[in-house]
């Protein structure tokens, strides 16, 4: 039996936070089946959700509201701080606590990832055009590791990163490494999909492994990765910190605190707002961050709220990021190598 998506219903008398809550319980992925004020919260419109939480946030106390509400028996969460305004660098951090308030709860949401129209695709969509490669870009040979871009996904992720790495030319002077959330028992199928029509090497990291030009690392599930400053996998041996796994957060802040301006993050479809905490970081060591537009999204969520950041320098369908990878690439290389 397919498990349920869990259900919250939201009762406030401020109008923003309510908003913003809304915003925070469909971004992450739950069911929102009531976003209310305690006046329009009527006899019949309480009787006709059944959610697993409920948020109640008031600033006028109502015993009697809270009473009916209490009498449920179902969870309620309560003293959540006022939301701060969207695009500063608290909301990611309200956000994010608000999650794990539900997550404490109710649990994940129900993420159904589905690689099996990927694993039966029998032949690469064909390109639409060729991404332009420079004479001295394709004849560049070195033993340094000049780049390093972290592909950062959930929902819908998949899809739309092996798009991208189809259009991705051979020789490329980038190491990749993945951060997907994804049920670890699906990640050996990720290791196959993403490659098929491609010729990018690709594996789980594991410790003392390299990160090297033109292959890719899947962060593992179960336990936090890092790097050495010459590429090393570093294994934690510990959980990601957050609740999901592995956390885009965490292996952002990781690679920009080691590589600084050698770094890229590539934000695709996905729910909620992993990655927004440490993304402006990435930028302030001196690396960049893309995101796919939302019209190509299955899940616009994730890229969303790393725009409504302000650190993102360009939007684009996952061969447009190709095709500006290329260019960076192409255009900072002689500084990195001087």
């Amino acid at each position: 039996m397919a498990k349920r998506n869990p259900k919250v219903a939201i009762v406030s008398d401020i109008s923003l936070q309510r908003l913003a809550l809304a915003h925070a319980v469909k971004g992450q992925g739950y069911d929102l089946v009531l976003n209310s004020s305690p006046e329009r919260l009527d006899d019949r419109l309480f009787k006709s959700v059944e959610p697993d939480v409920w948020i109640v946030d008031l600033q006028n106390e109502d015993d009697e509201l809270l009473d009916r509400i209490l009498d449920l028996g179902v969870p309620v969460l309560f003293g959540l701080d006022a939301a701060p305004a969207q695009g500063t660098r608290q909301y990611p951090r309200w956000e994010r606590r608000v999650f794990i308030k539900l997550y404490d709860v109710v649990g994940h949401p129900v993420i159904q990832e589905n690689l099996e129209p990927l694993e039966k695709q029998a032949v690469a969509p064909v390109a639409p055009r060729e991404i332009y490669v420079p004479q001295e870009l394709m004849t560049y040979k070195s033993q340094r590791l000049e780049f390093v871009c972290v592909l950062a996904a959930s929902l819908g992720g998949p899809a739309a990163v092996k798009e991208f790495l189809d259009f991705i030319p051979s020789g490329l002077p980038v190491a990749f490494v993945l951060a997907q959330h994804i049920d670890a028992r699906m990640q050996e199928s990720l290791t196959r999909v993403l490659v098929r029509h491609n010729h990018m090497p690709c594996h789980i990291a594991h410790d003392g492994d390299k990160l090297k030009s033109g292959q890719l690392l899947i962060a593992p599930v179960e336990t936090e990765i890092d790097f050495s400053a010459d590429g090393q996998v570093i294994s934690r041996i510990i959980k990601w910190d957050g609740p999901y796994s592995p956390s885009i957060d965490q292996v952002l802040a990781n690679v920009g605190r080691r590589f600084g301006k050698k770094s890229i993050a590539i934000i695709f479809s996905g729910m909620g707002s992993d990655g927004s905490i440490s993304g402006p970081q990435m930028v302030e060591a001196g690396g960049s961050v893309w995101a796919q537009d939302e019209k190509t999204c299955a899940c616009p969520s994730q890229p969303d709220a790393m725009r409504a950041t302000g650190c993102v320098s360009f939007s684009g369908t996952p061969f447009d990021l190709a095709n500006r990878l290329v260019i960076h690439i192409s255009r900072n290389l002689s500084a990195h190598t001087a």
